[in-house]
């Protein structure tokens, strides 16, 4: 039995004992942590690929220890303009060893506390039929993911994490200060004022479903979000 799962903008294919290396998760290692982001299950020559039952799966793991990526450099020199700047950066990673997959609803049993600041959850169990609660819809969402604060975009997301911004955390911690020297040292143009980020990245840390997904349902639902 596999499955492939999604955390920090990438897709892992995992089966028990699997280790894998992902964006850094907040905790110790031995802690728990729980995936509920599953694409697609495998068991033998069956597959489940339905939104409805891959809502009650859930990959569990344990966080093995925290890492860094190699070093990455970045060099720039304008010619005869007496300009060039280095930069250095290396990944903050978590290595993950995956314990269980879990299917019907179960959750794991999270170790360390469940109250933990574990940047990904379980998919909620209550999520059978077209009349799920709408928190549901953001429980198992992953602050690792960038993509999910409307305006940011592949190239963006790559530029942000090579800064070492890597959460919404991160970003929901920015002052006026920090988003003009991000704007920019990035090059995005206004994009993260005009676009809100930063209340963006706190609505996604309290739960709220991203803005994008909030606005496609509510167009489809007639219903005001």
């Amino acid at each position: 039995m596999f499955a492939v799962i999604k955390t920090g903008g990438k897709q892992f294919r995992v089966a028990a004992n699997d280790e894998i290396t992902i964006a850094k998760l907040e905790g110790e290692p031995g802690d728990t942590v729980a995936f509920g982001n599953v694409l697609m299950l495998t068991d033998g020559e069956k597959s489940t690929l339905g939104a409805t039952e891959l809502a009650e799966i859930t990959v569990a793991g344990e966080i093995v220890k925290q890492a860094r990526g190699e070093k990455v450099i970045a060099f720039k020199k304008r010619r005869r303009q007496n300009s060039k700047r280095k930069r250095g950066f290396r990944a903050e990673l978590t290595i993950v060893r995956i314990t269980d997959i879990l299917t019907g609803g179960k959750k794991p049993e999270m170790k360390k506390g469940d109250a933990s600041s574990v940047a990904l959850k379980a998919a909620s169990t209550q999520t059978k039929g077209k009349a799920a609660p709408k928190a549901a819809k953001a429980e198992a969402l992953d602050a690792s993911n960038l993509s999910l604060i409307s305006g940011v975009g592949p190239t963006i997301e790559k530029k942000l994490r090579a800064a070492g911004i890597t959460s919404w955390n991160d970003i929901a911690a920015w002052s006026d200060e920090d988003v003009a020297k991000w704007d920019e040292e990035l090059k995005l143009r206004g994009r993260a004022t005009r676009e809100e980020w930063v209340e963006q990245a706190k609505e996604l840390l309290a739960g709220k479903p991203p803005r994008a997904k909030a606005d496609q349902e509510e167009q489809a639902s007639g219903e005001d979000y």
